[in-house]
């Protein structure tokens, strides 16, 4: 199947509208591009992010359902209250954004390669670095073991990947995350594509048109100063 997409322009920041995406594959909008931080500024406000098999254009999604996590959605069940008694985590917010995400890039066992490529990496830096982009890490005796990362719209927090190298510690920092986020935002949690695992975990499917929705309440509002200053965090279970 020869699939024409719309090519973005290096000189505009401009993305087709949303409902011109693609209904197989579901979401599939434009290609080219840059990943310069005002690009992915622009996409994250207009619903839309990147993603891409290695070897492939980069491409810009809109999927026709998202998947969320509700404010208290994320709440650990008694096999993880189980594991959070029984171990010594330590909890973080941004003291090892580089380290996460380099984490997140490594290939799943069932995966070919990765689309977190180093030029992925280094455009989501730079958004951390203007503070934009941000993670959450578990750590085990002084070793990283677990983290997330994401995007901060507004009060809407746009996730991107996790990892763990230990049993459920991408569980852990998702709990985490939501509960730092209740501290000073409504704490939405958008995960982009539904899968199994954040199926399992009690994520909701949206329409595009009601995701839409959601984001335009958040992105005009502001976080307070110092939500996302490198901290060390207590979790409640």
């Amino acid at each position: 199947m020869v699939i024409y997409l719309p090519e973005l322009s290096n000189s505009s920041l401009e993305f087709p509208p949303v409902s011109q995406a693609l209904t197989e594959p579901d979401g599939l909008l434009a290609m080219g591009g840059d990943l310069s931080p005002e690009r992915l500024l622009k996409a994250y406000h207009s619903g839309i992010f990147p993603w891409f098999s290695p070897g492939d254009p980069l491409l810009w999604w809109s999927p026709s359902q998202r998947a969320i996590f509700m404010p208290g959605a994320l709440k650990p069940n008694r096999t993880l209250r189980k594991l959070l008694h029984h171990s010594s985590f330590d909890i973080s917010v941004n003291k090892a954004f580089a380290a996460v995400i380099k984490a997140c890039s490594a290939p799943r066992p069932s995966q070919q390669g990765t689309w977190i490529v180093p030029d992925i990496q280094q455009a989501y830096i730079a958004l951390h670095q203007q503070g934009h982009a941000h993670s959450i890490e578990v750590w085990s005796e002084g070793e990283l073991v677990g983290g997330c990362y994401g995007v901060m719209v507004g009060q809407l927090f746009c996730g991107e990947s996790m990892f763990n190298t230990q049993p459920n510690t991408a569980k852990v920092a998702l709990v985490a995350l939501q509960q730092h986020l209740s501290t000073f935002a409504t704490g939405y949690i958008d995960c982009q594509m539904m899968n199994p695992f954040l199926q399992q975990l009690g994520a909701e499917p949206l329409s595009r048109r009601t995701y839409l929705t959601l984001l335009a309440n958040h992105k005009a509002l502001f976080c307070p100063a110092g939500s996302w200053k490198a901290q060390d965090l207590k979790l409640e279970f």
